[in-house]
């Protein structure tokens, strides 16, 4: 079966219907972030299905970018960039959390609650060497990447303007949920965005124009103009 370029891209876009699903939907199964709770199965759950949800994400962002990638220009290229190696950090964070932390919550409690306290800025009992300032980094490039990316999305108006400007204004929730609520309410800023990247994905996976445009024989191609078809088909 021959595979497109076009189709890839659709394929893309599921997996950012899928990933946004996760990203929403880890946010209401997980368990508190404390040293008894690093054991159960609820959390080894939870942390496989974050690096999931970050894998699905990284390729539904490649394809969301690669079907906007001209009109989006050098904004859309950098918010692409740093919103995808935000996701690619945190899929380690993910991994770790999820497979580390359980083999190290016996014999050394007080890294595994020291690393559980970098989400929320808690102070450590142990050095952490550059892990807080690696996390720390992580929510600068999903503030910063979100923004370019979704303000890039509604200028291009390739896909739904409203997804992209609800992207972008969701990267930016935890920053004010922060000055508002207490830490454990902050999952609720990946809410919106979790949505507007399902959205953005499904309308990736319904766009047909390039995959009708290569199945149909004859059909002009955009900007083609009729003479230069009549041409090609004498040469044939």
């Amino acid at each position: 079966m021959k595979t497109s370029a076009a189709s890839l891209t659709r394929w893309a876009g599921l997996a950012a219907v899928v990933g946004g699903s996760l990203f929403v939907g880890v946010q209401a199964v997980h368990p508190p972030e404390t040293l008894a709770a690093v054991t159960t199965g609820t959390w080894a759950l939870v942390h496989a299905g974050g690096v999931a949800m970050c894998l699905l994400i990284l390729l539904g962002l490649t394809g969301l970018y690669a079907r906007q990638a001209e009109e989006t220009g050098w904004l859309g290229l950098a918010g692409f960039l740093l919103f995808g190696l935000m996701w690619a950090l945190t899929a380690a964070f993910q991994f770790a959390e999820g497979l580390i932390l359980p083999l190290l919550a016996t014999d050394a409690p007080a890294f595994v609650e020291g690393f559980l306290g970098i989400t929320s800025g808690a102070t450590s009992a142990v050095n952490l060497g550059v892990l807080p300032a690696v996390y720390a980094l992580t929510s600068g490039l999903y503030l910063v990447g979100g923004v370019l990316f979704g303000v890039a999305t509604l200028r291009a108006g390739v896909l739904p303007r409203w997804a992209g400007g609800a992207l972008a204004a969701g990267t930016m929730a935890p920053l004010v949920l922060s000055l508002l609520l207490p830490h454990e309410f902050i999952r609720l800023a990946a809410v919106p965005v979790g949505i507007a990247l399902a959205l953005l994905g499904a309308a990736l996976w319904s766009d047909r124009r390039e995959a009708v445009s290569d199945a149909v024989p004859g059909r002009m191609a955009p900007g083609a103009s009729p003479a230069a078809v009549a041409t090609n088909a004498s040469v044939r």
